[in-house]
Parts: C-alpha cells; structure tokens; sequence
C-alpha cells in the first residue's frame, strides 16, 4: 500500500538531519529512510554534472526501498538537480531553497547575509530566486567551504568552530545585514554558534520547519499519507555509503543512540 510506503530524505552527509527530524515529528506516524552520500561529500565542491548523477543514484537506491516521496535535504543538490528529477519520476520531490523569501520581508536594513556553498550561490537557479524574490533587497553573499567539514567532523562548538564562523559572519555584519540566511543544510547544525557571533540585533533565517510543512502538504494533497495512527517501531532507518563507525557515531550524537544504521 503506497500510505504506508516511507518518505525519502538525502544529502551528502549529516546536513538534512534537522529537515528529517522536523518531518519525523510532523509525521510520527511515518516510516523515514535517511541517506548520507557521505562518500561524495561535500556536494558544494562538484559540478553541476557529478551533483546530479549523485542525486539520480541516490534516487533510485530511495525507490528501490519503496520511497512514496524524497526529499532533497541539501540546498546544492536542490539548486542543481531538483527541475530533472521531477521530470524524471512521478513521484513528488520536495527540495531545499535558501530562506531568501523570508529574509527580505524580515529585514530592516535591506541588506541581508546569505552563507552558502560556492555551488550554491553561482548556480542559476539561486541567482533565479534572488531576482524573484528578493529584487529590492540587496545580498552580501558568503561562500562557506570549511563548515561543511567542521560539521561532519562533529565540531559543533569548540573555538576552531567558532573562529570559523566568526570569519565568515563579520564581512557580512560590516556591511550591514541584518539578517543572515544558512543557504546550506549542514550550517544548522551551527546555528547556535552562528546566533551568538551574529549578536541579538541579527536575525538567523532556517528553512526545516517549512520544508517539513512541504512535505506535509504534497502528502496530504496527493492522498499519500500514512493512515495509521501507530508509530512504526523503527520510525527512520540511517543510510551511508561511507565508513560505518563514523555515521553511528554521528547518529548517535545528532540523533539518538538507538537509531538504525547501515550501509548501501
């Protein structure tokens, strides 16, 4: 039966765990598969190219196990991949944007903060949104490539983290934002730290609570919801294609110590 089919959320590693956890609590009574391409990790330093046979392969390996529904929990994979996998398969596909939406209505000063992979901020469908959503605001653009690792390296608060972010964030508050958009899955991880350097008068702008509405919706609309009123006993299972001790280790600090972890 197609309801009670699980939904599938991918990203290169760890990022779209906050998107997944979001789901899961919309949605107790849904079965999640959760897959890391941790082996092709970062996305943000690959072409368009090598992104989207990435996002394909992990797709298929998503539909073989029955998903009803996949999510692209990576803002990279998103901007590049999304507009061919929905082409390429029936099923709906619910991606991630960066919250330049919401970060125009919210600003005071106009100027607004957007961190980011490289990928990301030179890709068309980003400099799209901008101009859709965002025309009168003007965006002070920071390509982030060390925090990917630093997150799924588990350093989520030490000074190296810190410094990090501080390096990234203050070109940006120097030039006014006053709103900073995390245009990368993996950076809310960090929000915390990101909040603290940014100051109180800087507002921080995540997108996994909308992107988990999303997917409530498409479901709903499309009569895909699971009408049980039991949650599974293995609610999500976790996914990599990297080294194994290293992801449980990661589930285990980010998740939950009895979480279900494999290989593919």
């Amino acid at each position: 039966m197609k309801c009670a089919h699980p939904i599938g959320i991918f990203d290169s590693g760890i990022g779209g765990l906050p998107i997944a956890r979001k789901i899961h609590e919309l949605l107790p009574n849904e079965t999640l598969i959760y897959v890391a391409d941790t082996a092709h990790t970062p996305y943000g330093e690959k072409t368009e190219d090598y992104i989207l046979r990435r996002s394909l392969a992990v797709t298929d390996f998503l539909l073989s196990h029955n998903a009803k529904a996949i999510v692209v929990a990576c803002n990279t994979a998103t901007m590049v991949s999304i507009q061919t996998l929905r082409q390429r398969y029936s099923i709906p596909f619910i991606g991630v944007e960066p919250g330049v939406k919401p970060a125009a209505i919210h600003t005071q000063s106009g100027i607004i903060g957007v961190l980011a992979t490289e990928k990301t901020l030179t890709s068309e469908a980003f400099n799209q949104l901008t101009q859709r959503v965002a025309a009168n605001a003007q965006l002070a653009i920071q390509p982030c490539p060390k925090l990917v690792r630093l997150v799924e390296n588990l350093q989520l608060d030490d000074d190296e983290t810190h410094q990090t972010v501080h390096d990234y964030i203050q070109p940006l508050i120097a030039q006014g934002a006053d709103t900073l958009i995390l245009g990368c899955t993996h950076f809310t991880h960090l929000a915390p730290v990101i909040e603290q350097v940014a100051g109180l008068g800087v507002s921080v702008i995540r997108t996994e609570t909308p992107v988990a509405n999303e997917v409530v919706r498409r479901l709903q609309t499309a009569g895909h919801l699971n009408p049980s009123t039991t949650p599974p006993a293995n609610p999500i299972t976790f996914y990599t294609n990297s080294d194994l001790n290293t992801f449980q280790k990661q589930i285990a600090h980010l998740w939950g110590e009895n979480a279900h972890v494999k290989g593919f």
